[in-house]
Order: structure tokens, then C-alpha cells, then sequence
């Protein structure tokens, strides 16, 4: 045991500076969240109507949660506990996975196996952090609740709540590094099993049945194979009840037992998925960086194109459903009024654009992810090899953008086909398909932008392109989903890529705007080539 809380203790001063990023910026937007709610609606009345209106429609209740009363508290985790249950399930499988699977592929879990501690003593290590990194961040959520004014004991239970879903996620992301061969591979399954959750919670929610007078909603049965789902049933702000939270934690201690037997059992880079052996000769296409940065990223980008295509039919498919909700209901219309000035865009309009700004952020992540792949070559040694051939750093890079624009152009087309299939099966018309894939590739440019300054970030600095490369991602997605909320100056808004792409169909494309986030990610792109040509390779 010790020798285990030496090792956790060497794993926290790896992540001095990640892990308090991830735990005070989850718990600042709580925080920035409860005060602008209570600041915004700050009346009854006003509180009243925007949870009638949310318990009434799909949209609401798929991107947001669960409706669970008008108090200001029960309004703060309505609107903020799904975003931020969600970075919890991030910060907890990025923390796991990079002290585990990406240990072992560097080599540093052999050096620690040459200790005389057992074999799963790593592993056990990585557990007790990342539960010790939860239970900060719940006291944190609730500490920034309680600070902006909301009750102690429903702040407690909401701080909990977040946790007790982080803590979930260490226990499945320490099985995923069991099954999967790679770093690389394991990221992306728990990344999208915590994007399923979010997924499974929505529908659960969507489908749900409100209350008499609007004030509460239950949610379907589908939120039960969610931990969100789950963590959201403890109803900090109403009828606070932590049995769910104990479920969770409950179902993560199993699993985190079952984790240690099989990892006493399997050998050191083992994997219950072994990783297949590629042919002996390259193809035609490997001979290049571009074929090969797309040989290496193909299985990534399938994961990505399967998550927005997800997405996307369900833009699509709760076509119907949306509909229904908006017959006869006036104060949605008149939400959606004060929600788009001037327009007379229907529900499933401003519902279908919501769901393809999701999955333009979807299309700006696989973008970025297969920049800071570079990253993984540098440090692994690997683009030492690559570059010992006649070929320059810039063409290195050129072909690794090219493929992460490409990417990004992908994800958003696979998102908008998906919306156009889903909602021509499900029998509403409207809007027309080819406009719903031209809203998602709408979001492309915003989204080069990001991919960009990765790039520039890799090419300066290339230590911090990761934090940063992720970092920047979440702060235009904050910016953009929660700018209006948090009552930012417009300039604060303006400063996310995602606040200037057209939100089709509720409005028009804007070619003007599409042009000029075109050049600055073309212009951070030459920037990065032009970095890149002065610096060494960097370990």
C-alpha cells in the first residue's frame, strides 16, 4: 500500500498544473454559471416560463436535462450539469488512459516494473488519483455553488454528483486500457463512451414526461445505462437524494476491482484486443506523409464520423417529435422569437441547428486531435525516423493539416447527411435535406481555426500544444453555448470561431464571415509551416 500512494503521489506531480486546470475551470463555470442565473432570472416568474417551455420540448430537455423545479438552484443544474458532467467523464479518462496504456507504450510502467511492487500497483496508483482528483473537483463544484449564493446541502449533492460521474469514468477508462492496444485507441473509445453517456442521457430526456404544471420532468429509461443520467437523478436543488450517487460509485468500485484482476493477469503491453499487424510492404499511398499520416488516422476518424453521424440522425429523427411539442404552445414561440430576433424559424429549425453546432464542435475536435497527433510522433520517437528521409519538417506538417482540414470537412458532412437521412425517414420535410448538410459543413471554417492554432501552437511551443490545442477547443465552446447566458460583452463572445459560423437554417449562410475565418486559419496554417522550419525536434 505505500508503495501504491508513492506512485499516485509521482502520477499528481506529473499532473501539477493539468489537473488543477481541468478541476478549477470545471468548477469556475459552475461558479460564472449559478451567478448569471441568478442574475438573469432572477424573478419567479421568469424562472417559471423557461422551465415550461423546456419541459415541453425535446430540444430543451436533449441538450440541456432534466427540468427539476423553479428555484434558482434547480435552474443552475438544468442548464450546466450535463456540460459539466460531461468534462468530468473527459478530465477522468484523459487522466487514466495517460498514466496506464500511454505508460506502458513509453516504456515508464517497465521501469516501475522493475520495483518490487506487484504488477497492478501502477494501475491501483492511477485509481486512487483519479478518485482523489474527483472528490476535489466535487468539492470544488460545490464550494462555487455555495459561493454564489445557492443552498449548502443542494450544492454538496451537485458538486457530488459531478464527482461521483468522474469517478465513474476512472473505473471505465482503466478497463478500456485493458482492452485496447494503444494510447491512441483507448482515448478515443473512453472519450466516446463519456459522448455516449451524454448521448444516452439526452434521448432518456427527450422522451421524458413532464409534470402536471411544467415544472418537473422524468426522464426515460434510456437515461438508466447513463451515468449522467444517473448523477441527475440526484435532484440536488429539490429532493436531494444521494443513492444514485452511491449506485455510481458503487458500480465503479466493482469495476475497479474486476480492472485490478485482469491487470495482475495480463502481461506488460498486452491487451485484451490485440493490435493487428500491418502488412509488410506499404501501398502506394504510404509511401508519402499524406498516406500515411491517413493510414495512421483512419481508425480515429471512423470513431469521430460514427459519433456525428450519431448526432446527426438524431437532429434528424426527433424531427416528429420536436413538431408535436410546438403545436399549440405559444410561449415557445415566443421563446424562440426572443431567441432568434426577426426570424420565423420553427422549433425544429432552431433544434436541428443546436444539434450541428454540437456536431461542429465534433468536426473542430477530430481537426485538433489529429494535429496533436504530430505531438505523439515527436515525443515517441517515431518522427525522428520519418524525417531522416529527404523530406523538410514543412512538408511533415503540410500533409498532417491537409488531413486534419479534411477531417474536420468530413466529420461535418457525415453529421449533415445523417440529419438529412434522419429527418426524411422520420417524415418531416422541412428543412430541405442538402440544407442541413450545408448547415454542418457551415461550421467547417470555424472549425479549421481551431485546428490552426494548434498547429501554431505545436510549430512555437510544442510542450503545451496539448493543454492549449484542448483548451482553446473549450474555451470557444463555453464561449459560444454559454456566452449569452453568462451575459459576456459581445467582444468576449466574438473571440470564439463557433460565435461567427451561420447557425442554418435559422439564418442564413454568411459567405463574408465563412471568407474571413477561412483566411485566419489559412494564414495560422502558414504561420505553423513557417515555426516549424526553425525549430529542432524536441522531446
Amino acid at each position: 500500500m505505500p508503495g501504491v500512494v508513492r506512485l499516485a503521489l509521482a502520477q499528481a506531480r506529473r499532473d501539477r498544473v493539468l489537473l488543477p486546470v481541468w478541476i478549477l475551470g470545471i468548477a469556475l463555470l459552475g461558479f460564472v454559471t449559478a451567478t448569471a442565473v441568478a442574475t438573469e432570472f432572477d424573478a419567479e416568474s421568469e424562472r417559471a416560463a423557461i422551465i415550461g417551455v423546456a419541459a415541453v420540448s425535446p430540444a430543451f430537455l436533449f441538450l440541456r436535462g432534466l427540468p427539476d423545479g423553479t428555484g434558482i438552484g434547480a435552474v443552475v443544474f438544468f442548464q450546466g450539469y450535463a456540460f459539466t458532467a460531461v468534462l468530468a467523464g473527459l478530465m477522468s479518462t484523459f487522466l487514466v488512459i495517460r498514466h496506464t496504456r500511454a505508460d506502458e507504450e513509453l516504456g515508464r510502467e517497465e521501469i516501475i516494473g522493475s520495483l518490487p511492487v506487484p504488477r497492478a500497483a501502477p494501475l491501483a496508483a492511477t485509481l486512487l488519483l483519479g478518485a482523489a482528483a474527483n472528490l476535489v473537483l466535487a468539492a470544488s463544484v460545490a464550494a462555487g455553488f455555495a459561493a454564489s449564493g445557492l443552498p449548502g446541502t443542494g450544492a454538496v449533492t451537485a458538486g457530488g454528483a459531478v464527482g461521483a460521474v468522474g469517478v465513474f469514468f476512472v473505473a471505465v477508462a482503466a478497463a478500456v486500457a485493458q482492452v485496447m492496444p494503444s494510447g491512441r485507441s483507448a482515448n478515443g473509445a473512453a472519450a466516446g463512451l463519456v459522448g455516449a453517456a451524454y448521448l444516452l442521457r439526452g434521448i432518456g430526456d427527450a422522451f421524458g414526461s413532464p409534470s402536471a404544471d411544467l415544472t418537473q420532468v422524468t426522464s426515460g429509461w434510456a437515461s438508466l445505462f447513463s451515468p449522467i443520467g444517473w448523477g441527475q437523478r440526484s435532484r440536488p436543488f429539490s429532493d436531494a437524494d444521494p443513492v444514485p450517487l452511491l449506485v455510481l460509485t458503487g458500480a465503479a468500485a466493482v469495476v475497479a476491482v474486476a480492472v485490478l484482476v485482469v491487470r495482475s493477469r495480463r502481461d506488460l503491453g498486452g491487451s485484451l484486443l490485440p493490435e493487428r499487424a500491418g502488412r509488410e510492404r506499404a501501398g502506394a499511398g504510404g509511401t508519402s506523409f499524406l498516406g500515411l499520416a491517413w493510414r495512421l488516422q483512419l481508425p480515429t476518424l471512423i470513431g469521430w464520423c460514427v459519433g456525428a453521424a450519431v448526432l446527426g440522425a438524431l437532429a434528424g429523427g426527433l424531427g416528429p417529435v420536436v413538431t408535436d411539442a410546438v403545436v399549440g404552445n405559444e410561449s415557445l414561440k415566443e421563446l424562440i422569437g426572443r431567441l432568434v430576433p426577426g426570424s420565423r424559424a420553427e422549433i425544429i429549425d432552431v433544434f436541428t441547428a443546436a444539434l450541428l453546432g454540437i456536431a461542429g464542435v465534433f468536426a473542430a475536435a477530430a481537426g485538433v486531435q489529429a494535429v496533436l497527433r504530430l505531438r505523439a510522433e515527436e515525443v515517441e520517437g517515431r518522427a525522428e525516423l520519418l524525417l531522416a528521409v529527404p523530406r523538410s519538417r514543412a512538408r511533415w506538417l503540410g500533409a498532417n493539416l491537409v488531413l486534419a482540414a479534411a477531417s474536420v470537412t468530413v466529420v461535418a458532412a457525415v453529421a449533415g447527411t445523417a440529419a438529412a437521412v434522419g429527418l426524411s425517414l422520420s417524415g418531416t420535410g422541412n428543412p430541405p435535406g442538402a440544407l442541413l448538410i450545408g448547415a454542418a459543413l457551415a461550421h467547417v471554417p470555424a472549425a479549421a481555426v481551431f485546428l490552426s492554432a494548434t498547429a501554431v501552437v505545436f510549430a512555437a511551443a510544442p510542450r503545451l500544444c496539448i493543454p492549449v490545442g484542448w483548451g482553446l477547443l473549450a474555451g470557444g465552446l463555453i464561449l459560444g453555448q454559454f456566452g449569452e447566458l453568462l451575459r459576456l460583452p459581445s467582444w468576449v463572445q466574438d473571440l470564439s470561431p463557433f460565435r461567427h459560423s451561420a447557425a442554418m437554417p435559422v439564418e442564413p449562410f454568411d459567405p463574408a464571415a465563412a471568407l474571413a475565418l477561412t483566411a485566419v486559419a489559412l494564414l495560422g496554417a502558414g504561420i505553423a509551416v513557417y515555426l516549424i522550419r526553425r525549430r529542432d525536434l524536441a522531446a
